[in-house]
């Protein structure tokens, strides 16, 4: 079964085709308008090869899964 990432970057890929046909006809010019955000969209993967792990404060229930906070940005207790 395809992913929604997969079928919204598709079809904002086919609307970008369109736009460009429809630009073209009215101008007589040349002028791709590829959507550029869905790039990394269909690029990114699907976070299956590793397990983020969640830490919490235990005081205000602060959560992160970024390795790079040791205590809660709120009151300062190491996080769990």
């Amino acid at each position: 079964m395809v992913s929604s990432r997969t079928i919204t970057a598709l079809a904002g890929f086919f609307a970008s085709l369109l736009l460009s046909a429809l630009v073209w006809w009215q101008f007589d010019t040349l002028a791709f308008f590829l959507f550029v955000p869905f790039v990394p969209f269909l690029l990114r993967g699907t976070g299956g090869g590793e397990e983020r792990t969640v830490r919490t404060c235990p005081r205000c229930g602060f959560e992160t899964t970024n390795d790079a906070y040791d205590y809660c940005p709120r009151d300062g207790t190491r996080l769990e």
